[in-house]
């Protein structure tokens, strides 16, 4: 391929020509435009200086942003609760945690969710005591019977 450049002189502007003189060679050349006008004048439009926004008489630009939080609803741990209850209540823990976790309930239900944050975290604090005192209560108890069997087997 090969670029050939012509300028007359005589003008200040050259544009390229494709021009396709063999089958398998494509020839370009520039060659100078004629009766190239100039666009006629565009006045500019100009912007005032409103001041910076929000103040008064200038222009007022407001800008929102949206967060969406999406936050956990409380735990009311009403089935931990309830076995805690059902199962070997030891002082009346079981009773009590399973009070909360109803109270927990009725307020996420009425909208309130600190309330039910706050007697869901109760009710939690009462299953796990429940829960540590019963598993220490059976624990007590296999040794006690595996000392009481060691003692008849003697």
């Amino acid at each position: 391929m090969t670029d050939m450049f012509r300028d007359t002189g005589t003008e200040d502007r050259v544009v390229l020509v494709e021009s396709e003189e063999r089958d398998d060679e494509l020839q370009t050349e520039l060659r100078p435009v004629t009766a190239m006008n100039p666009p006629a004048y565009v006045p500019v439009q100009v912007r005032t200086y409103d001041g910076p926004s929000g103040q008064p008489g200038g222009s007022v630009l407001v800008q929102h942003t949206t967060v969406n939080v999406i936050t956990e609803p409380p735990k009311d741990h009403f089935i931990w609760s309830l076995l805690c209850f059902a199962y070997l209540n030891p002082c009346c823990l079981g009773l009590a945690a399973l009070i909360y976790s109803i109270k927990a309930r009725d307020q996420k239900v009425a909208g309130d969710l600190e309330g039910a944050r706050h007697y869901g975290a109760t009710a939690r604090q009462l299953n796990i005591t429940s829960t540590v005192l019963v598993a220490l209560g059976l624990l007590i108890f296999i040794i006690m019977i595996i000392v009481v069997f060691a003692r008849i087997s003697r």
